[in-house]
């Protein structure tokens, strides 16, 4: 039989349902603006009905409502996708500011930039090629030649900075990451105590997935959930996190790397000393960075190896103006390359003392011959002990039955010299690209080689300095007057023609076992100096373009990804509202049934057997 009171039971679950889905509506409208915060709501569902006996058998009545469970409103897919593409999205970020860093320290915009110290350059040998014999010409090839110098220093000194930074940024999230995996391993623990009892751990859940998604945008992950609730966080294979245990991620000490003058790090799991690859992220993005930066130190570095090896072979080849003898070997030069009726003679012009130095490098060390090693991408400078000269000589060649003759130079140590030969990587390349202390020494832009050597067939008899022609009929290498600029010429072509287009380079023959033809090899190439440095400036441009577009289309993604978890977990305030006065609606109507009940049975307790008293 039906208790007399049943259905003050009946009205007062629903009392108690309402009253537990509007404080429910409460805390969703009070967290409406909290990070991360899902939406919950109450799960309501009718108690067992009772059995009960009626003429016709039994009938199942009602015993009202019950709340089964307090659950968020979450998409697992939409969490899995945001992940991936905030990992990506970050990663995008990232390198669009590196590649800002890196376009600041290329300001082409700039009047101190690399491009105009070597326009600048190349203009001052220009103008020297037809007024090699003004001081002030020569002074200011000297200082534009410093100042290109210069700019290729500061900018391998920026790119070293920002590897710098790149690596103490990189050290910076790993503590952020260590602290997101603590606190994530600290919520799988309250979680599981939580919903031990059956209950659901919802503002637990969302702080641990909010942690998550701060976590992806430094690292890829995949998100795994145990029966219990607990998170496992695997990146690249590695288990940041498995339930209450984590691994810690640690920078290694410091490598010292001589190629690039940087201490070098490597991300390392502190437990086992292995090394931690992430594969997308902003940690990515600074790893890959680092590397990308060290690439436009190598740039710089084989501008540098240029200036040191052709340019300074070419330097070689012409003669200054200064009093310095120039000792030369004159004669004629056979098939084979052996030159006869040869001898070492103090070079002049036919009745004057006109001398110059020669063979020096224009940057660089003046006891050091520079030359590229292409397997090794080095640049090989030999030091010798004694010093080196030039050997400067003419030999005839015969086309179409007309002889020629030419002079052509190269290079010989003095006798007893010991070479000892110095590898140069890409920093040190960098470091050797100073200006040889003969130019930079009082008058030294008369030792500028702007003019060339030509040939006579006389020489100035020391006793009589008088003109006579030289016996046989013999071609003697005699340097052109001070106002040639044939060398200076030689040289500018260097700057804005391919390899191709420039005279034979007969030094970097000797050195290198090539010449024009294609054999010759150079730190650059084929091409010229400003084409090369204009090459990586375009791609340098066109990269960080690039970048920002998938910034910006990354970042659509990434929007519409959130809109879609947004429209299922976020906090609406119309339909908050809604259910709101649905829930008082409610909550009123039982309270008003419960009232009506109470009344029908205080009639039958207190009036029911007071008839006929």
């Amino acid at each position: 039989m039906r208790s007399t009171f049943a259905g003050l039971n009946t009205l007062v679950r629903g009392i108690n349902a309402n009253q537990l889905s509007e404080n429910t509506v409460g805390h969703n409208i009070s967290n409406a603006n909290t990070e991360g915060y899902s939406r919950q709501s109450v799960n309501l569902a009718a108690v067992d009905a009772r059995k009960e006996a009626s003429i016709y058998g039994q009938v199942a009545v009602g015993q009202g409502v019950d709340s089964t469970s307090l659950t968020r409103a979450r998409d697992i897919y939409a969490d899995r996708q945001y992940w991936s593409e905030n990992s990506t999205s970050a990663y995008y970020t990232s390198r669009a500011k590196e590649y800002d860093k890196i376009e600041a320290i290329f300001n082409d915009t700039s009047l101190e930039n690399v491009q105009d110290s070597l326009q600048d350059f190349y203009k001052a040998w220009s103008s020297l090629s037809s007024s090699a014999s003004d001081s002030s010409t020569r002074i200011t090839v000297v200082e534009k030649g410093k100042v290109f110098a210069d700019r290729i220093h500061t900018a391998a000194q920026k790119m070293q900075d920002q590897i710098d930074a790149n690596y103490k940024d990189v050290e910076l999230n790993i503590t952020r990451i260590n602290d997101y995996t603590d606190q994530i391993v600290q919520l799988n623990r309250s979680i599981m105590s939580t919903e031990a009892t059956g209950a659901m751990a919802n503002d637990l859940r969302d702080q641990r997935d909010l942690l998550v998604d701060k976590l992806s945008s430094f690292v890829n992950l995949n998100i795994y959930e145990d029966s219990n609730g607990m998170y496992s966080v695997v990146s690249n294979g590695v288990s940041l996190v498995n339930g209450i245990n984590k691994l810690t991620l640690e920078l290694s000490d410091p490598v010292a790397n001589d190629t690039y003058g940087i201490n070098d790090y490597t991300v390392l799991l502190k437990e086992s000393g292995i090394s931690y690859q992430p594969t997308n992220g902003t940690l990515k993005a600074q790893l890959d960075q680092i590397e990308e930066d060290k690439a436009y130190i190598d740039y710089l570095a084989k501008m540098s190896a240029f200036m040191l090896t052709t340019f300074n072979h070419q330097h070689m080849q012409g003669v200054g103006i200064d009093s310095s003898a120039c000792t030369a070997t004159y004669g004629t030069e056979d098939a084979s390359g052996n030159i006869t009726d040869s001898g070492n003679k103090v070079v002049t012009a036919a009745g004057t003392e006109l001398t110059g130095t020669s063979g020096i490098n224009f940057y660089g060390a003046a006891d050091i011959v520079y030359r590229w090693d292409e397997a090794t991408q080095t640049v090989q400078a030999d030091k010798y002990s004694a010093g080196w000269h030039m050997v400067v000589s003419t030999y005839d060649k015969e086309e179409a039955g007309i002889t020629n003759y030419y002079s052509k130079a190269t290079v010989a140590g003095n006798d007893g010299n010991t070479i000892t030969t110095e590898t140069l990587k890409a920093i040190d390349i960098i470091k050797a690209l100073e200006l040889n202390s003969l130019l930079t020494a009082e008058n030294g832009q008369n030792k500028v080689a702007a003019r060339n050597w030509g040939t006579t067939t006389t020489e100035v008899d020391p006793t009589t300095h008088v003109a006579q022609e030289l016996p046989g009929g013999a071609h003697r290498a005699e340097a052109n007057g001070t106002g040639d600029g044939t060398n200076a010429v030689d040289l500018s072509t260097l700057f804005n023609m391919n390899q191709e287009n420039t005279v034979i380079d007969f030094i970097a023959k000797q050195f290198n076992g090539g010449h024009k033809d294609g054999t010759d090899r150079r730190s650059m190439g084929t091409i010229s100096l400003e084409a090369y440095y204009n090459q990586r400036m375009t791609a340098l441009g066109s990269d960080a373009e690039t970048m920002d577009s998938k910034v910006k289309a990354q970042d659509e993604v990434l929007i519409q990804v959130d809109e879609w978890r947004k429209s299922v977990s976020a906090v609406n305030w119309n339909e908050e509202l809604t259910n709101m006065i649905m829930f008082q609606q409610g909550y009123s109507a039982c309270s008003r049934c419960l009232t009506t009940m109470d009344e029908m049975l205080d009639r039958l307790i207190n009036s029911t057997g007071t008839v006929g008293r």
